[in-house]
């Protein structure tokens, strides 16, 4: 898991080329003004454009093949975090969906994602998004799915 604001998302560039073009379709887009939906970005690379509320719990998700670039547009959450090794499954992997959904028995690791940062979430990172802070917010965010290969 790496945490950074947009701006310095060149950082991250070296650590794949598909990864380089998440960041600068991101960079490239008048986010603010996007329909949500599914923006297809190459071959079987795309982003979700979502607004919704924050609630108060959820499962841990993790994905085997993709990468997860979780910026908010706008508004700001929580986004749990856990080793996915030591997490349990609760509907196993589906791998049509590329996603599996888990519990964490242990105390969560929190991570504050403010308007205009990111988390990169890894195949080994399970995550539990769009977290209550202390309120019900209303957030817009880019979620860019980044093949591993």
């Amino acid at each position: 898991m790496i945490k950074d604001k947009i701006k310095y998302a060149e950082l991250y560039y070296s650590i794949s080329e598909n990864l380089k073009l998440g960041f600068e379709w991101l960079k490239r887009q008048d986010l603010q003004n996007m329909q949500d939906g599914k923006y297809i970005i190459k071959d079987k690379m795309y982003a979700n454009i979502q607004t919704y509320e924050t609630k108060a719990d959820a499962d841990y998700e993790a994905h085997n093949n993709y990468i997860d670039i979780q910026y908010i547009i706008d508004g700001y959450e929580f986004i749990g975090i856990a080793d996915r090794n030591v997490c349990s499954s609760t509907i196993p992997y589906d791998k049509n969906k590329d996603i599996e959904f888990m519990t964490y028995a242990s105390n969560d690791d929190y991570q504050l994602l403010n308007k205009s940062e990111f988390l990169l979430l890894f195949p080994t990172d399970a995550h539990k998004p769009s977290i209550n802070p202390n309120k019900k917010v209303t957030v817009r965010k880019a979620v860019v799915k980044v093949p591993l290969n």
